[in-house]
């Protein structure tokens, strides 16, 4: 008598499996979004941070405070790679007051 092995999958294992994938995506899908949406924020928030630091780095140098935020973006010694973006597409505002850049929420 001949043994005779098994060649492939029954449709129950298959089945599993894809429920078992269908679990892990289920749980895996949101916080990617989730996880992108705490990337631009952090982002946005360092961009914030930096411009604050150059504002601060203009004052030091020159001894007065910038009169608008382009002269501090388009100097190429503060930002030699370009101004900063705000990654949610959202414009930057200089308060000539308190010489900083507010903080803007998305």
């Amino acid at each position: 008598m001949r043994c005779r092995t098994k060649l492939g999958f029954t449709l129950v294992e298959l089945l599993v499996v894809v429920l078992i994938l269908g679990a892990l995506a289920f749980v895996a899908i949101p916080r990617i979004g989730q996880s992108s949406t705490t990337a631009k924020n952090n982002a946005c928030d360092t961009n914030v941070d930096l411009l604050n630091s150059q504002i601060e780095l203009y004052y030091a140098t020159t001894g007065s405070w910038p009169a608008a935020l382009i002269n501090i973006t388009g100097d190429a010694n503060y930002f030699p790679d370009g101004e900063p973006a705000c990654p949610h597409a959202t414009a930057y505002t200089y308060n000539t007051t308190s010489h900083r850049v507010a903080e803007h929420g998305h």
